[in-house]
């Protein structure tokens, strides 16, 4: 078998990497249901002191038809070239404490090769567990906590963070392949999806962001700061809401999936994942595409210079 050594390069006087830390997972790509991966690493770049130590080759990895790097253009000159960065990195959070961070775009081609270099890096450094985050979106409402679906093998966690446990088969991520792998060797494994409301989903929601950070926080013990991220998800819920009360047929949507919501949680028990008969009921809900295109309706209905809409930028 070929050695994967060729998809990745260590980065030249790179920080020594004390053994036994967690390892966190962030791939935008896929799905990213309220931007909450990629604000997250966004976030993450900005507060955590991140020092690359592993920078992987996006010739080998990256489709660049499909996710194309941006080029700056100043009058009559090109100033700026920005490719996508896909790296494992030593991150610090608020107390100090050490984590290794792989983030950046999943890779569109070499899989196997891409969780093989990164199972052989969580054996040199010792690493902890596997700890990821990603998000979909449901028919759910921005007016009450975003809940997640918990796979893995931490049944503490899962217990504690799990809302939804469906038995289905979905378009795996290279997310997955390194939880199954990791896993099917027996480290522990823990994985968040975000249940982000539908009709949000297309949006930089703050308070996605917040709760990938915050299961992130209660699966390694780190501690992030996220006050500039609940500033702007107090002004980003007040504007959503402000949208939604002024529409009637909004309004009682929201009102619909509040109280199956609602219903839902009343009938399910956290221990063994069941629900009772007259709780949540999937099939009752409006579609995403309904619910999107009242809103998406909404929202064209206001003046072209309106500046604040809750999408993206």
């Amino acid at each position: 078998m070929p050695h994967p050594s060729d998809i990745h390069e260590r980065v030249a006087n790179a920080p020594a990497v004390p053994h036994g830390l967690p390892l966190v997972v962030l791939l935008t790509g896929f799905t990213d249901a309220g931007s909450a991966v990629s604000g997250l690493i966004d976030h993450l770049r900005d507060s955590a002191d991140l020092q690359p130590v592993v920078v992987f080759d996006n010739d080998a990895l990256l489709d660049y038809r499909a996710r194309r790097p941006v080029i700056s253009f100043d009058q009559d000159h090109l100033t700026e070239f920005r490719p996508q960065r896909l790296e494992l990195s030593l991150g610090t959070d608020a107390l100090g404490q050490k984590f290794l961070l792989l983030a950046g775009y999943e890779p569109d081609f070499l899989w196997n090769k891409f969780a093989r270099v990164v199972l052989e890096l969580a054996d040199e450094y010792e690493v902890s567990g596997l700890n990821w985050v990603h998000s979909i979106a449901m028919p759910v409402p921005h007016t009450r906590p975003i809940g997640t679906t918990v796979s893995g093998n931490r049944r503490e966690l899962t217990v504690a963070h799990s809302v939804w446990r469906p038995r289905t088969q979905v378009p795996a991520t290279a997310g997955h392949l390194l939880e199954f792998r990791f896993a099917e060797r027996g480290d522990r494994v823990v994985g968040f999806v975000l249940l982000v409301p539908h009709y949000l989903a297309e949006t930089e929601n703050p308070d996605a962001v917040i709760t990938a950070a915050e299961r992130l926080m209660a699966s390694t013990g780190l501690v992030l700061m996220l006050d500039e991220v609940r500033a702007r998800r107090e002004d980003y819920l007040a504007r959503v809401d402000e949208q939604v009360i002024g529409n009637d047929e909004l309004q009682q949507m929201v009102l619909g999936l509040e109280r199956r919501y609602d219903a839902y949680m009343a009938g399910r028990d956290p221990e063994d994942g069941s629900y009772d008969e007259g709780g949540f009921n999937e099939r009752d809900l409006p579609s995403a595409d309904e619910l999107a295109a009242e809103l998406e309706r909404y929202l064209a209905s206001r003046p072209s210079g309106d500046d604040d809409k809750p999408g993206r930028g």
